[in-house]
């Protein structure tokens, strides 16, 4: 009996040690501080994944930017220093500027992901960078431009920009350049409260949301409609580490990534309502731009970003052979009407 109760709890203890031993895990970088909105989506799909994925598959994240810097993080992945980063397309933009189709998209990653798209752009990250495209999260919110003085139009109703410090970054430095002739300060999201706060810049680009959590609103009193691009915010993991997953594992993080786009589209949709009433209680003005001048701001943000686009491929191997195909798949022209 000794024996026989002795070889169960042998057997059990194997079992116990072959399914803890079963369980994969995979390393995540965020891009952005655990306190914006962004991130934190991040996080809930996280504890999504972990806990659809328990005995199967585990994410541990490592951290933001303090750990990797933001603009390191997608060489870090790529090379596999980390299995997963949550980050914009637009900071890898040179080795993948396809990503651009996104950045100008009218379009949700819900609608994308139906039509094709989202299995173009994963297609384009294993060819080019060796990358899983996983999701494109936080999608269907757009940027305004936000100002700390009142904005000046011309006699056609034109944004005056002489003389404005106008914060840029890689996402819309195309059509704030090429069109607005803008002279832009590019700066990165972590230094941009303390270059409002020392007046180096008195104007910037910013989603819909976050403003609130990164404080900028201490500053910037006035939000120019309409908003124009799209977040392209998305989840990539190493290639060589996606394929050294189980089948399983490979499921729940693809099924959970699928429904966090869902998911996500309706919770940033809430969270930009909710920031703008707060924004407007707290004093908070709104300007607009109107008839051909919106209409030419709008196409403007479009068509430069898809020039930059075009203009980059151009000089990559493959060239433009799917750019007819990304704007057909991430831009509706009907709806834009």
């Amino acid at each position: 009996m000794k024996m026989k109760l002795l070889g169960s709890l042998l057997a059990g203890a194997t079992m116990l040690a072959t399914a803890i031993n079963a369980e994969e895990r995979i390393s995540a970088v965020h891009a952005f501080p655990a306190t914006l909105i962004y991130t934190k989506s991040f996080l809930s799909f996280v504890d999504k994944v972990n806990e659809a994925g328990k005995g199967v598959i585990q994410i541990d994240v490592r951290g933001g930017p303090e750990a990797i810097g933001m603009f390191q993080q997608p060489d870090a992945v790529r090379d596999g220093i980390v299995d997963m980063v949550y980050t914009p397309g637009s900071f890898y933009g040179g080795a993948l500027p396809e990503k651009d189709a996104m950045v100008a998209s009218n379009l949700t990653a819900v609608e994308t992901r139906a039509n094709g798209g989202i299995a173009l752009i994963d297609q384009i990250h294993q060819e080019k960078m060796g990358l899983k495209y996983l999701g494109w999260f936080d999608s269907g919110v757009c940027y305004n431009l936000w100002t700390r003085d009142e904005p000046k139009f011309d006699a056609n109703g034109n944004l005056e920009v002489d003389g404005l410090k106008l914060r840029g970054n890689n996402v819309y430095n195309a059509f704030f350049t090429n069109y607005l002739g803008a002279q832009v300060i590019d700066l990165p999201t972590g230094e941009v409260y303390s270059a409002l706060q020392r007046g180096v810049v008195d104007a910037t680009g910013w989603t819909q949301i976050g403003l609130i959590d990164l404080k900028w609103n201490e500053f910037l009193n006035y939000r120019i409609e309409p908003c124009f691009f799209s977040t392209d915010l998305g989840v990539i993991v190493n290639n060589d580490r996606w394929n050294s997953l189980s089948d399983a594992a490979k499921k729940i993080l693809q099924d959970v990534a699928i429904q966090h786009e869902k998911d996500s589209v309706a919770a940033l949709r809430t969270k930009r309502d909710q920031d703008f009433a707060a924004l407007e209680a707290a004093g908070m003005k709104v300007v607009s731009l109107e008839g051909q001048a919106k209409a030419n701001y709008l196409a403007a943000a479009r068509e430069k970003t898809w020039e930059r686009m075009r203009d980059v491929m151009s000089g990559q191997p493959g060239g433009t052979a799917n750019y007819d195909r990304l704007i057909e798949l991430f831009y509706d022209f009907d709806a834009a009407k």
